[in-house]
């Protein structure tokens, strides 16, 4: 499926789990993501994603269109797909192991990456239906900065360097 994806990105501190788990629609899963070799200008990852009942595969190719959105294509694939595409890392990567927390908030959908490098913040990402659009955010995260088109904070780039924390 090909698609743009607009998003908005933020450092935050790191919420209470339980009062996110609460809300309805919230969704728990455990993904481990894996940078592989591409073509210039062109990011590619395999993403496992694993949930209470199962896990679910995927193969991502985006490119980058500006700082707030890029062209993503991205296809389901099974196990053992996944297995062989984990030969092809980009050499001086390391998969990149999060947990993710999302719910629906307003008319977007809020995902929240903790990452076990970090102990006090996480990642909050937004997508948005236009590049104009600022979003309302919950009243119960802290945001501590935008990082909106920040490559440092990107998780290709986390899976060269992982940046410290800013808190």
């Amino acid at each position: 499926m090909n698609q743009v994806e607009i998003e908005r990105k933020y450092i935050i501190e790191l919420p209470c789990i339980e009062v996110l788990s609460r809300i309805d629609g919230y969704c728990r899963t455990e993904i481990v993501q894996t940078y592989l070799k591409s073509e210039d200008g062109v990011t590619r990852r395999v993403r496992k994603r694993s949930y209470p009942d199962g896990a679910a595969y995927t193969e991502t190719s985006k490119i980058r269109l500006d700082k707030i959105s890029s062209s993503e294509r991205e296809r389901e694939i099974s196990e053992e797909e996944y297995l062989a595409l984990l030969e092809d890392i980009k050499p001086g990567t390391r998969p990149i192991e999060k947990t993710r927390h999302s719910f629906p908030y307003g008319n977007i959908t809020v995902e929240i990456d903790v990452y076990p490098e970090w102990e006090r913040s996480c990642i909050m990402e937004t997508e948005l239906e236009c590049r104009e659009a600022i979003p309302a955010l919950p009243p119960f995260i802290k945001v501590l900065r935008e990082v909106t088109g920040e490559l440092e904070y990107s998780n290709a780039s986390m899976s060269c360097t992982f940046p410290n924390e800013i808190i």
